[in-house]
């Protein structure tokens, strides 16, 4: 029985430290004033037919800190990648020439950036609710245990292991948050 609590403890470890990798990639798409390519990883492109990850259609770098410059593998795929960026909730207007496309990211409002605050703690919310869920979960599977023959005490100390990881998962999605917040509010 211990080796099934021990499984139970190390999946609930795994799951939240995924469930903590999950915000951080969400919280690396809000918009923080600066370019960054991560803030393209959702467009998919039209490639032949297929919508396709624009990370499998070109090269995006930031040249500097406003601009991202997006250079397609294939000369013929500017068209439809310019098409993509319009249609997108980015709000970017892309300028192309025979090279590649540039976007320029415009500066934020103080409005602006109190949404993206907003939609930051939206997704830690969101990401506290996925290490809560996995809690439950091991919890329910340890109490089952104890039903079928564990001793009470080591499903309660395994319990108790248990809301530790929880305790420490929602603190570090705290600490990403506050990061993100003042990366979001720094002009």
């Amino acid at each position: 029985m211990d080796e099934e609590i021990k499984f139970y403890l190390d999946e609930a470890e795994e799951s939240m430290g995924k469930a903590l990798e999950h915000t951080t990639v969400e919280f690396s798409r809000i918009r923080a004033g600066k370019a960054s390519p991560a803030m393209l990883d959702s467009l998919r492109v039209d490639y032949y037919g297929t919508p396709t990850p624009l990370a499998n259609v070109a090269n995006v770098s930031t040249p500097d800190a406003r601009t991202l410059f997006i250079k397609p593998w294939e000369k013929n795929m500017i068209g439809e990648i310019v098409k993509a960026i319009k249609n997108s909730d980015l709000g970017l207007n892309p300028q192309s020439d025979a090279e590649g496309i540039r976007l320029n990211i415009p500066a934020m409002t103080e409005e602006r950036r109190r949404e993206l605050v907003k939609q930051a703690k939206a997704e830690s919310e969101n990401g506290k609710v996925r290490i809560r869920g996995i809690r439950k979960d091991v919890n329910e599977s340890l109490r089952k245990l104890q039903k079928d023959g564990a001793s009470e005490d080591s499903v309660k100390d395994a319990e108790a292991k248990v809301q530790k990881f929880t305790d420490a998962y929602i603190s570090k999605v705290d600490d990403v948050l506050s990061k993100k917040e003042s990366e979001i509010m720094t002009i």
